[in-house]
């Protein structure tokens, strides 16, 4: 399965609103709770929320009082700043689109095509150049003989053939067919084109993962940004339940006005909120119709119906082998070899340059004639003539200390090659992880919020049901606010979880080079497994057909996998 493909299955498993677990296999069982809870994150939808069922309304009996008297009205919502025009898209769309329209992917192409052609280029100069042309000379005056005699003397010549500039008694000097360099320099010089190719086309690798991890993220910053909006939608209307409950109470004279103001006051905020969501959808379209080279003005939606974790490398997964994995995937640690190669290559030819010959061929023919005052005709005899010249000379640049320092310099630009690879070492291998400290991190954070929008979700509608059933314990509509914030909170923490666990699974598989499936692959873990030859561990339970053997770096096939004494 290639990358885009193993990318789109992501995105499929995110338009369905469910685990893909045979493509993506979760890193552990998510509770069934999430899913629901997920769904809840953008379907929750007014007071139906609070009590389970039908909410009363306000000349519900068992209210003190009713709109039609003299309770002043919530304040009106203000008009939405989205805009009609949508264009739906899903994850899998999206990828596809950059990979096509990204100008950033583009560009990194184009500058493979031409290594490419720099390479081609370095290859045809063991191929001679060919000329072809024509001269006319023409001479008036005195001469000096090798003998130093002045001799007076008007003479003329013509050449028409391979080659130019043929004069008198001396060669053509163009001539027809040249080759001509020194032999080491374009030796290294091909070799060198080469690894440049091969450093362009990782560099493009590269910018792809880059490019498709900020497509990736900036989706799931356009699902979180819905979703934020959907929830800010339900603590509106839960905040317009909260006040409107508060405003009765006040005109009855069983609550203060001041309670009601601040009831007012959230409800406020809560439509503020509506709006600062509706921004933030309008930012993350921007953001990846950039991406995409998409016109902002349409805003794009995406047709995820949930907000669910979605794992995509799965776990376990032993940190030091996944800093091995990245270690080899990585485009960038692939074109940083390149260059050191192509660094030492450029030193090795400054090395033996001073013993490399420059070797000169040339071969002409064509038509010469000509005359003189002294020799008749003064124009004519046109006849062939070839010509071929070989030369060959060594060189030792500015008397030998050109090329000293010639190989000084290509040895820092190696020594820095080596020590840029080092640099970018150390960067995969503190992504890989970072990225593995996040995921693990926000997994948790995800079964902890997920516990408390219940609890607070739970006292909230406790609360509610005796503020309007006026039995038992009395409880003031002013009571629920702090429950409802609560609620509010943990429901964001909850989709933040969510959403910054999906963001460091993308950002895990990009810093491991987008390994495919079968790179991933491990037994499923088994219940009670714990690593042996650790103190303190418990008694190891091992299932049939795995080696319980120590390995302090398991194989990818019979490995045996933490259990929950190691987590």
């Amino acid at each position: 399965m290639s990358n885009l493909e193993k990318w789109s299955k992501v995105g499929d498993g995110l338009v369905a609103g469910v685990e893909t677990e045979q493509e993506v296999p979760m890193r552990r069982r998510i509770s069934p709770g999430f899913a629901l809870l997920g769904l809840g994150l953008l379907a929750w939808s007014g007071p139906t929320a609070l009590g389970g069922g039908q909410a009363p309304s306000a000349e519900s009996p068992a209210l003190p009082g009713s709109r039609s008297s003299g309770v002043p009205e919530p304040i009106p919502s203000p008009p939405s700043i989205l805009g009609q025009e949508i264009r739906s898209i899903d994850l899998n769309s999206a990828l596809r689109l950059a990979g096509v329209e990204n100008p950033e992917l583009n560009l990194a192409r184009q500058r493979v095509v031409e290594a490419a052609a720099i390479r081609k280029f370095a290859a045809a100069q063991i191929l001679p150049t060919l000329n072809y042309g024509t001269n006319y000379d023409s001479h008036t005056g005195v001469l000096q003989q090798s003998n130093g005699n002045i001799l007076s003397l008007n003479r003329s010549a013509v050449y028409v053939g391979s080659g130019a500039n043929a004069i008198a008694a001396g060669t053509v000097n163009i001539p027809g067919v040249f080759l001509g360099g020194n032999i080491a320099e374009g030796v290294y010089l091909y070799l060198g084109t080469k690894q440049l190719l091969i450093q362009r086309e990782f560099a493009t690798l590269a910018a792809r993962n880059q490019v498709f991890l900020r497509v990736a993220t900036g989706y799931n910053e356009l699902v979180r940004a819905e979703a934020i909006r959907a929830v800010s939608l339900q603590a509106r209307d839960e905040a317009r339940e909260v006040a409107r409950l508060t405003a009765v109470y006040a005109s009855t004279g069983q609550g203060r006005s001041a309670d009601a103001d601040r009831a007012a006051s959230e409800l406020a905020r809560r439509e503020g909120e509506v709006l600062s969501a509706e921004g933030m959808i309008l930012t993350a379209s921007a953001e990846l119709c950039r991406e995409l080279n998409l016109d902002p003005s349409v805003r794009l939606h995406p047709t995820d119906a949930y907000a669910v974790p979605l794992p995509i490398v799965p776990d376990p997964q032993p940190l030091p082998e996944l800093i091995a994995l990245g270690l080899l995937r990585r485009p960038e640690l692939a074109e940083r070899r390149a260059a050191i190669r192509e660094a030492f290559l450029a030193l090795e030819g400054s090395k033996v340059l001073p013993f490399s010959p420059t070797v000169l061929v040339g071969f002409s023919a064509g038509g010469f004639g000509g005359g003189s005052n002294l020799v008749r005709p003064v124009f004519g005899s046109m006849s062939g003539r070839t010509d071929t010249d070989i030369i060959a000379y060594w060189t030792l640049r500015n008397m030998g200390v050109g090329n000293i320092a010639m190989i000084k310099g290509y040895k820092a630009r190696a020594g820095a090659a080596k020590f840029q690879e080092v640099a970018m070492l150390n960067q995969v291998r503190a992504e890989v992880a970072t990225a593995y400290a996040r995921t693990h991190a926000r997994f948790a954070q995800i079964g902890t919020t997920e516990a408390a929008v219940v609890a607070s979700q739970r006292g909230f509608r406790e609360d509610y049901d005796l503020t309007i059933q006026q039995t038992g314990r009395k409880v003031l509509p002013i009571e629920l606010l702090n429950n409802f914030r609560l609620l509010n909170t943990a429901r964001r923490e909850y989709l933040d979880a969510i959403t910054d666990y999906n963001r460091a699974q993308f950002e895990l598989y990009v810093a491991l080079g987008q390994p495919p499936a079968d790179a991933l692959a491990r037994p499923v873990p088994a219940e009670g497994l714990a690593p042996s030859g650790l103190p303190g561990t418990k008694p190891v339970i091992t299932p049939p057909g795995i080696d319980p053997s120590p390995n302090p770096l398991p194989s990818r096939r019979s490995a045996p996998a933490a259990g929950p004494a190691a987590r």
